[in-house]
């Protein structure tokens, strides 16, 4: 598998290469190279180097999508801006002391590497074959987790879905013809000041106007919106991917649906500027959701510096022998058992889904007949006894949608608060531009 495109579909603008710098550096006086500013954003800046690097990686992306390159200098301002945003971003993720532990980043690196089909420990080995530095790698991939972090402190975490509105969601999805449909689409937004002028409005509607009638002429979208949308996304084409009906803006939620593949949205005005949608391709959806779902209760017991392994699963030897010569287990579960959360309801762990535990505990309860106790085993949490309690086919379709529909319902509102909150973070920011 080529791990540089399947990276780049897992953590968006991540793979980073230190391509030569040469063009970008200067020769000082006593020959050491010397990187130039290409802005500087409140008290930090953006190298050219960066820059260069960025719109390098950036080029040779769309050139492997086959979408046709604006000039070099109308790319490179289209990621200069970006550029800009993300280290406003980080300033404020710093100020604010969101940080990344290196538990959560390898945590986060092993998951890439796993759906990639290979192991952690290969992963460097790999990414250095496609000429990916390791180190580089990690330190986008921290600050990619670090933009993630903020915005869902400053947005996702501050966006309320009433009952009422999640009702009325699900309501309308089940009276949708289209509910069950996915949605491949691209999109363009020209922003407004937002303190704009009658006259600054007038120009960016006509500049909204004049994009719409060029896309629906058969301009190609995916340039018009590097060179033209002030959106985070132009630097990809527009590329917003696969939405369901449900993930859809909700100022488009109900435009989509009537469009064909490769129709093209008229403006569309919100606060934060003018939006214009291509429909690139339609597909149907699953949406019954059955799973085998057990209900088991355990004791856990831990070690510590008097009781070794050996000690440990001896107790627990003998407390299941004392279960099965008929003593209760939920009494001794709830005065014996370490693990607090289930203790208190006798180690009862209630109906669960596939994968909610460590693989040793879902082996267990794999192997186990109805009612039976397993003999102690150790996890990384300790050493357990579990008795299955039983076994269920569960229809969670309703679950499913139910929280789909707050997630969806929280996404769409957070599509445009991004962008007003992106917007007032610039507004708010020192930038001087150098080139």
């Amino acid at each position: 598998m080529n791990l540089r495109i399947s990276f780049i579909c897992l953590w968006l603008a991540l793979s980073f290469q230190n391509v030569s710098e040469a063009q970008t550096r200067e020769l000082s006086s006593q020959g050491v190279l010397l990187d130039r500013i290409a802005a500087v954003v409140n008290d930090g800046v953006v190298l050219l180097s960066e820059l260069e690097t960025e719109t390098d990686m950036i080029a040779s992306r769309l050139r492997e999508q086959n979408t046709d390159l604006p000039p070099r200098n109308i790319l490179q301002r289209q990621v200069l801006e970006r550029l800009v945003l993300q280290e406003i971003q980080m300033q404020r993720a710093d100020r604010l002391g969101i940080r990344v532990s290196d538990e959560m980043l390898n945590n986060a690196l092993s998951e890439v590497a796993t759906r990639n089909n290979i192991a952690f420990s290969d992963l460097p080995r790999t990414l250095e074959a496609q000429g990916i530095n390791y180190r580089d790698y990690r330190a986008e991939v921290r600050k990619d987790l670090t933009l993630s972090m903020l915005r869902q402190r400053d947005v996702i975490g501050r966006i309320n879905v009433s009952p009422r509105e999640l009702d009325q969601f699900l309501a309308r999805e089940a009276a949708s013809p289209a509910k069950n449909a996915e949605y491949n689409l691209s999109h363009i937004l020209i922003s407004t000041p937002v303190a704009a002028t009658p006259e600054e409005l007038a120009e960016r509607e006509r500049r909204a106007n004049d994009v719409y009638e060029r896309a629906r002429s058969g301009d190609d979208f995916a340039q018009l919106a590097i060179t033209y949308s002030d959106s985070t996304t132009n630097v990809d084409g527009g590329q917003l991917g696969w939405r369901t009906g449900s993930q859809l803006p909700s100022f488009v939620v109900d435009v989509v649906p009537g469009l064909q593949a490769g129709d093209v949205t008229e403006p569309l005005r919100t606060p934060s500027g003018f939006h214009i949608f291509k429909l690139n391709e339609i597909r149907g959806g699953q949406e019954q959701a059955v799973v085998e779902q057990v209900n088991a209760r355990h004791i856990l017991l831990q070690t510590n510096e008097l009781e070794d392994d050996q000690t440990v699963r001896q107790k627990l030897e003998d407390i299941r022998e004392r279960v099965l010569a008929g003593e209760d287990f939920s009494a001794i579960a709830s005065v014996s058992s370490q693990d607090q959360a289930s203790a208190a309801n006798g180690g009862d762990l209630g109906w669960t889904n596939p994968g909610t535990f460590v693989p040793e505990f879902e082996q267990k309860l794999a192997e186990l007949e109805i009612d039976a106790i397993s003999e102690p085993f150790k996890s990384q949490f300790g050493w357990h006894i579990v008795q299955l309690l039983g076994r269920r086919t569960y229809d969670m379709t309703d679950d499913v949608r139910r929280n789909r529909a707050f997630a969806a319902l929280r996404e769409a509102k957070a599509e445009e608060e991004t962008e007003l909150w992106l917007r007032r973070l610039r507004d708010e920011a020192f930038v001087d531009y150098r080139m």
